[in-house]
């Protein structure tokens, strides 16, 4: 298993970063909120999860330790795989999670792109005692990705990825009616779903 990776950041991606590791380049799949966190040149560590299938080996990269631990644990319920556990931890924060499950926060769960309503409930139950209790602030779950978080996530993952921070507001304000309408349905915004929006009409400008 690899553990962690430390090195310089080669490049970034939407969904990704290139590490340099003696000499190699180590692509990892990182949440927007990870991503927020590099920049290019500088040095970085990230906790690591190495997902083997038949035809590929995937590297899921994460802030910390309890971001990684929590991506693993997620996977033990059943019709969770890599991508779902990550898609949950871009929306909400580790300890969120535990709280949402902790509480029964059904809808918390109904924010994550992918999750209905019968596969939070069965999430529920089959985490329940699985991830533990919360042990940070006891905010509400959704609030990771609420009305005002999203903004800042998403200007954060555009300046790493290199936009100047005008070409990043211009963006968030471009991508901004979306973000009401899943505010005005009772959701939360989707932050990976928005980032890529923001980098389709920075495209276009350019």
């Amino acid at each position: 298993m690899i553990a962690f990776v430390s090195g310089p950041v080669a490049a970034l991606a939407p969904d990704a970063a290139v590490v340099e590791v003696g000499g190699i380049g180590m692509a990892v799949q990182c949440t927007p909120n990870t991503l927020s966190g590099l920049r290019v040149g500088e040095p970085a560590r990230l906790a690591t999860s190495l997902v083997v299938r038949e035809d590929s080996l995937t590297l899921y990269g994460f802030a910390d330790d309890d971001e990684r631990q929590t991506f693993e644990l997620l996977q033990t319920a059943s019709g969770v795989g890599p991508r779902l556990a990550q898609a949950m931890l871009a929306v909400h924060s580790p300890d969120a999670l535990r709280l949402a499950v902790a509480t029964g926060d059904e809808k918390a769960l109904t924010a994550v792109p992918g999750i209905g309503k019968k596969g939070a409930q069965k999430l529920l139950l089959e985490l329940k005692d699985r991830l533990g209790e919360p042990v940070g602030s006891r905010r509400p779950a959704a609030a990771a990705a609420g009305p005002a978080g999203w903004r800042d996530q998403l200007q954060a993952a555009l300046i790493g990825l290199g936009y100047a921070t005008r070409e990043a507001d211009e963006a968030v304000a471009a991508v901004t009616p979306q973000a009401e309408v899943a505010v005005a349905e009772g959701g939360a915004p989707q932050v990976p779903q928005l980032l890529r929006a923001a980098l389709q009409t920075l495209n276009r400008a350019r």
